[in-house]
């Protein structure tokens, strides 16, 4: 079992056990979970260990038979030079609120707090928050998001509570896909 899973499964184990969602941001309202699926872009994230010295993070949705979402997480750790996956489910409870799991039964809150659409009105980007101030992730469907774009999503993250001089930008290197 690679790093990136022992530590998301111990993060999820900590502060997943909640049966009852608790969002710490407002959730949106209005939501597709099949416009949703497919690949993103980490751009912006909060850190924690699961996710150190991993560049190139991406995370792909799946739709299963039974309305789950099948979550493979993968990104490039540059300290030992190879991809590190994880996989796990997400169970809707609620509109744009799911509870994910990397190891069953400890959920932890996946919300989906901003939503943006492009000119044909799929989604593009997603800020995702949880049940805690520690976790927080910027989503695209590419891997560059226009500054202006980021700037606003950071004074929302700022005014819900969340210490944004801690963010991480993802490095994305030109070329992977």
């Amino acid at each position: 079992m690679n790093k990136f899973l022992i530590v998301l499964l111990t993060s999820f184990f900590v502060f997943g056990c909640s049966s009852n969602p608790t969002p710490v941001a407002p959730v949106i309202e209005k939501f597709e979970a099949t416009k949703y699926l497919g690949k993103w872009y980490e751009i912006v994230r909060l850190p924690h260990s699961f996710e150190e010295g991993l560049e190139r993070v991406t995370a792909e949705y799946r739709l299963n038979n039974d309305g789950t979402i099948e979550v493979t997480n993968r990104g490039y750790n540059i300290e030992l030079g190879e991809w590190e996956t994880a996989i796990g489910h997400a169970k809707p409870v609620g509109t744009a609120m799911y509870k994910v799991t990397f190891f069953w039964p400890f959920y932890g809150g996946y919300y989906i707090s901003e939503l943006q659409t492009n000119e044909a009105g799929d989604y593009s980007v997603a800020v995702i928050t949880s049940d805690s101030y520690e976790y927080f992730w910027v989503l695209s469907r590419t891997p560059n998001v226009p500054e202006s774009v980021l700037e606003e999503i950071m004074k929302k993250a700022q005014a819900w509570g969340y210490d944004t001089n801690l963010m991480i930008r993802v490095n994305h290197q030109a070329g992977y896909q």
